[in-house]
């Protein structure tokens, strides 16, 4: 994920699909990330070297045209890039000598280098369904451990899914009101996922910050949306949004299509943002899983380079990250959005 300089200058136009977005070099300025909560302590491996009324929306919003991609004025291109071990664990303290970047197949010099934690707007979006009834207990601890690695400045909203997407927490509330509120609610009725992930996409358009995410945990496929998985992953695509889930994913053979298929969808959206899905096999693990997530938005390194000249007006290109670390043992994973299109 790329994510915007604070200072812009419009002369010459060049189009990254956000969140691969594009910033002066010169208007770079990277917080130092914080010491790890104690939600996640076991699961970071370091490199050697006032309460609002609750809101209710019964229904979707509308489906908009799709997002614009922004344009801004070139010097480089920045790329957020979360990596992890075969653990699992978010890998810190890694130099610029382990990564290689790619676009379209050619290696590219990394001309900045630097890791941030700035504030994050985060959207919930949290399975209510009835399939979800003896596991409310796992995903409220989730929420906590997710919200005890929260930056200070983040904003936060929650929808929960039942048979409709509802806004149960929004910017206006603190932390703890929304665990309040979280706890005062039933679990009923079917699964309108992707209605919550398009409802968390558009209000994304009112985030009061450039880097945007959300997290998803539900239980199975949906069952109950207007819109369709195509319409979702499109809105997202274009978005500068950095989707991850977590899914308990039922195991037994007789289940129904939308179930068989959940872990796939989820998947489909969560990795064409930068993000990804871990399924979780035990509701033990829940909580630690969510807050691996919430570290890791919160611990990405920042790869900058100067994208390559053409003569083609429209162009999309492919990126690739290749991170090794020989100090590190076993493989390391990166993460990152892969496509980028550029308009001149």
């Amino acid at each position: 994920m790329v994510t915007l300089s604070r200072k812009r200058d419009l002369t010459n136009y060049v189009s990254f699909s956000p969140p691969l977005l594009l910033l002066l070099a010169t208007c770079c300025g990277w917080s130092q990330s914080p010491e790890p909560g104690k939600a996640v302590s076991d699961r970071i491996y370091e490199a050697p070297g006032a309460q609002s009324e609750t809101i209710h929306i019964e229904e979707t919003p509308k489906l908009n045209a799709h997002v614009n991609p922004l344009r801004v004025n070139v010097d480089l291109a920045l790329v957020s890039v979360a990596v992890t071990d075969d653990m699992n664990h978010v890998v810190t303290g890694l130099k610029k000598d382990a990564f290689t970047l790619f676009e379209n197949g050619i290696e590219q010099e990394i001309r900045q280098f630097s890791r941030e934690d700035g504030p994050i707007s985060v959207g919930l979006i949290l399975d209510f369904s009835k399939s979800m009834s003896n596991k409310m207990e796992a995903q409220r601890a989730a929420v906590e451990a997710f919200f005890q690695n929260a930056n200070a400045d983040d904003e936060y909203f929650v929808i929960t899914v039942s048979d409709h997407p509802r806004m149960v927490g929004d910017r206006t509330q603190s932390i703890h009101s929304i665990q309040s509120a979280l706890g005062e609610i039933t679990p009923a009725g079917s699964t309108a996922l992707l209605d919550a992930i398009y409802l968390g996409a558009d209000q994304m358009h009112h985030a009061r910050y450039p880097r945007r995410a959300l997290l998803i945990i539900s239980d199975g496929g949906d069952n109950h949306s207007r819109y369709k998985l195509k319409d979702v992953k499109a809105m997202i695509q274009e978005s500068d949004i950095e989707a991850y889930a977590i899914g308990l994913f039922d195991t037994t053979l007789f289940k129904s299509y939308e179930e068989f298929m959940g872990k796939k969808w989820l998947a489909q959206i969560t990795d064409a943002t930068g993000g990804r899905t871990v399924t979780v096999d035990n509701l033990a693990g829940l909580p630690d899983a969510a807050a691996s997530i919430s570290w890791e938005l919160r611990n990405q390194y920042v790869l900058g380079y100067r994208p390559r000249s053409t003569d083609t007006a429209d162009e999309r290109r492919k990126i690739k990250v290749r991170v090794i670390d020989h100090a590190v043992s076993g493989g390391l994973h990166a993460y990152y959005r892969q496509r980028v299109d550029i308009l001149r």
